[in-house]
């Protein structure tokens, strides 16, 4: 049991030939959502944990007739019941998988390319800040959302009971990037004043990541860029793609390290044409990576 976690209820039990305990603790996360509180029922053999089933308040409709604390002494009683009469039958049905997802790739830079146009000018600009990152001497990978399945995100919370998403999609393998990489690029046009659809869903699922940094207690240092072009003049057409882009790395404890806003490109085209971009660009992502020369 965590030292944040508060004690509920805690029983021995006799099954077969063995005994064991069954421990149920509730833990306070009111302070990331109001009234969030994630319930934990644990087997325990010694001190090695052989089930685990987590529930959380957020996980509850308005009218779903259970509550989270409901759920988790019910969920107590099922356990008791099936362990006692038939220990095979329970380690059969309740062995969880308790820890995260295997990490994927090991990038040192991720660079997500929101555009759904593979060959467009956002690909352009993450095709420099891929050849600025590994003439740093840092790895890179870039994502092309359109091109992964990846479920969008349905609100559920049960991320904030295991730290991963209950979808096994290629969200996955973007999140194990994330996990390793020390700084995060994203690179966007701009859809109805916005990002387009595949980037927002991305976005959205990485709360699965936050569920599994906050659980964790642990927000590894991480840096951020955004790169976005817009076919309208004015800065004004990125108010909105710059909030989205800044509160999603906010939530994620990535600390905003630079923006460069790209806007008539409807009349200039090909952001090849605008003088002097590429070694902005080039110079946006060596400034970010100032002291990870080298790590690849």
């Amino acid at each position: 049991m965590e030292e944040c976690e508060e004690l509920i209820e805690r029983k021995e039990v006799a099954a077969g030939e063995g005994s064991y305990t069954m421990v149920l603790t509730r833990r306070d996360l009111s302070s990331l959502y109001p009234g969030l509180h994630l319930f934990t029922l644990r087997l325990l053999h010694g001190d090695l944990t052989l089930a685990l089933y987590r529930t959380n308040t957020y996980e509850y409709s308005p009218t779903d007739p259970l509550d989270a604390e409901s759920a988790a002494r019910k969920e107590a009683r099922d356990w008791e019941d099936l362990l006692s009469r038939d220990p095979e039958a329970f380690f059969a049905a309740h062995l969880e998988r308790i820890g995260r997802p295997p990490d994927s790739g090991r990038p040192d830079v991720l660079i997500i390319q929101g555009s759904p146009r593979a060959d467009g000018n956002c690909s352009i600009i993450a095709g420099w800040a891929a050849a600025a990152a590994e003439e740093a001497g840092c790895s890179a990978e870039v994502v092309y959302p359109h091109d992964l399945w990846i479920t969008g995100c349905i609100g559920c919370y049960q991320c904030y009971n295991t730290g991963f998403c209950t979808f096994a999609d290629d969200m996955t393998g973007i999140i194990s990037s994330l996990r390793q990489a020390f700084l995060l690029i994203i690179c966007t046009p701009v859809y109805t004043s916005t990002v387009p659809g595949e980037l927002k869903m991305v976005i959205d699922r990485f709360q699965a990541f936050h569920a599994e940094m906050t659980l964790a207690g642990r927000f590894e240092p991480k840096k951020g860029l955004l790169f976005s072009v817009s076919g309208r003049t004015g800065k004004e057409n990125f108010s909105c793609v710059t909030q989205v882009i800044h509160d999603f790395m906010e939530n994620l404890h990535i600390t905003p390290s630079g923006t460069l806003l790209i806007d008539s490109i409807d009349r200039l085209r090909d952001v090849r044409n605008v003088p002097g971009l590429e070694d902005r660009i080039r110079a946006a992502v060596a400034g970010a990576l100032t002291g990870r020369e080298g790590s690849a």
